[in-house]
């Protein structure tokens, strides 16, 4: 196994808030890793911090995997709300916009990349709908462009925050397919509150409140959830299926208030 990124002290503040506390995490090239934890945890900035958009103290240290050129090597898939689906852009142009990082934002496109964009819409059933500006989309169209833009680099590392919100069960149970395929040529990081969904497709699960706890398995053991302190979703079978999130201890550090 090759590692991808890792991840030392990692600690990331607003004002007075610690978002994510002292946090420690390695990233190999054939993990498939969900995120958990609670609304408000650090999950989405555990994941920014990774792709520079926060500020932050501690390192992050980039493998020479990922790295082409000097330029990261990573697929984004950031979350829907994020999107503003009036910009006067159609599906096609987004997913060509992936290919800024990689090859800046003076390339001109050529044959190749927009027969790369056709076969990633046909993969993912949107190729129909390739010249439709994105306020006329729907949840999933919409998720399926941007899961397009995200692995038209041909990433060594995917990032997905909450991939599955505002989408079907049945776009929900195709994405982790899909993930899962992907996952045969490169590293998915994957920011999801569902466990109970995610846990048959992951290899390995982080559980994020302010501190960073790795579980190197998709099956977390009652004594894990002592050692550790982590929330787990707990699914409860009866005529109206519900789920219950654990109530999380910090750590010790945490707890302190440092």
């Amino acid at each position: 196994m090759q590692k991808l990124v890792e991840i030392r002290d990692l600690t990331v503040r607003y004002g007075n808030l610690t978002a994510v506390d002292r946090a420690n995490l390695d990233i190999f090239d054939n993990d498939f890793i969900g995120i958990i934890g609670p609304n408000g945890g650090g999950k989405s900035t555990l994941v920014k911090a990774i792709m520079g958009t926060v500020p932050y103290s501690g390192e992050i240290t980039l493998g020479k995997p990922i790295l082409n050129g000097g330029k990261p090597l990573i697929g984004y898939m950031p979350q829907i709300t994020t999107i503003d689906k009036a910009f006067p852009i159609s599906v096609r142009e987004v997913v060509l916009s992936g290919l800024q990082n990689s090859k800046g934002f003076l390339h001109r496109y050529a044959n190749r990349d927009k027969l790369r964009v056709d076969e990633l819409l046909s993969d993912t059933g949107i190729l129909d709908i390739a010249s439709r500006p994105l306020g006329e989309l729907s949840g999933g169209q919409l998720q399926r462009a941007l899961l397009c833009r995200a692995v038209i680099s041909d990433p060594k590392l995917l990032i997905l925050d909450e991939p599955a919100n505002f989408v079907d069960n049945k776009f929900e149970n195709e994405l982790y397919s899909l993930l899962r395929r992907l996952n045969e040529r490169m590293a998915v990081v994957m920011v999801s509150h569902d466990l109970g969904t995610i846990s048959s497709f992951v290899k390995s699960i982080v559980c994020v409140n302010r501190c960073v706890h790795r579980h190197d398995s998709n099956i977390i053991t009652a004594e894990q959830l002592h050692n550790y302190n982590c929330p787990i979703q707990v699914i409860s079978h009866g005529e109206v299926p519900h789920t219950v999130l654990e109530q999380h201890k910090h750590c010790s550090h945490c707890d302190s208030g440092k």
